[in-house]
């Protein structure tokens, strides 16, 4: 059975590393006014890798923290993927450019599937498709939209196109601390041969657990943020748990 990443969450709005509470921009928290240390803060607690959003971007649609991004890539050794507000190719190229490893597209994945394919020849491994649902349906737009076509469907087509990853967020766990949809990530990954990274709703040990016993080969991360910045669980916790 595979080994699970844990990779933790940062979230950027305003300059500040923040989490909002199942994506909503009027429910945020502030955790850090520097994002950069609080990078190097779980590299430091064993983050392998950082999965890092542009809030404003996504909201935008069009990035807004590339230089404080830039800043992040350079600060630490572990590879960074970055989402939000990329819509365009200059976009994605301005992020690999700055040193991110892999990016992420959510809304322009569903809303340009002839655009997705030709997109995955061109930059390969190095696009990551983020499905975002609610009650299994897509949503899109920093989550302000909620679309007919379902995180499965989606799943599909971006794994037919040659997509490599999917990040799935399940949308009403996200910032709640009550688990992961555990039924949900195990019936995506069932539909797709990719690897899948899971998030939303992690915030014990024993979701990691919960996860892992799923026993799906292509379940290869876990994005973990509030509980993380609550300190209600450890990156060491966490990782114990994956393997």
């Amino acid at each position: 059975m595979s080994v699970i990443q844990v990779i933790p969450a940062i979230d950027l709005k305003g300059g500040k590393c923040v989490r909002l509470r199942q994506g909503r921009a009027d429910e945020s928290t502030v955790y850090s006014e520097d994002p950069v240390s609080m990078a190097l803060h779980w590299v430091q607690e064993g983050g392998e890798y950082l999965h890092v959003v542009d809030l404003d971007g996504a909201f935008g649609g069009h990035p807004v923290h590339q230089n404080l991004i830039e800043q992040i890539v350079k600060s630490i050794t572990v590879p960074v993927e970055v989402g939000g507000g990329l819509r365009t190719d200059e976009d994605i190229e301005a992020m690999l450019k700055a040193g991110v490893a892999r990016v992420v597209l959510g809304t322009r994945a569903w809303a340009e599937p002839k655009e997705l394919q030709r997109l995955v020849k061109r930059f390969g491994a190095s696009l990551v498709v983020g499905i975002d649902a609610r009650d299994g349906r897509v949503q899109i737009k920093g989550w302000t939209e909620t679309t007919a076509q379902t995180a499965v469907e989606l799943a599909r087509r971006a794994d037919e196109m040659g997509v490599k990853t999917l990040i799935y967020t399940d949308t009403s766990t996200d910032g709640m601390l009550k688990g992961p949809n555990i039924q949900a990530v195990d019936e995506l990954c069932a539909a797709v041969e990719c690897q899948v990274i899971a998030s939303g709703g992690i915030s014990t040990a024993d979701d990691m657990l919960a996860l892992h016993s799923i026993g799906r080969s292509n379940l290869c991360g876990a994005i973990v943020g509030k509980a993380l910045y609550e300190g209600r669980v450890t990156i060491e916790a966490l990782k114990k748990n994956s393997r």
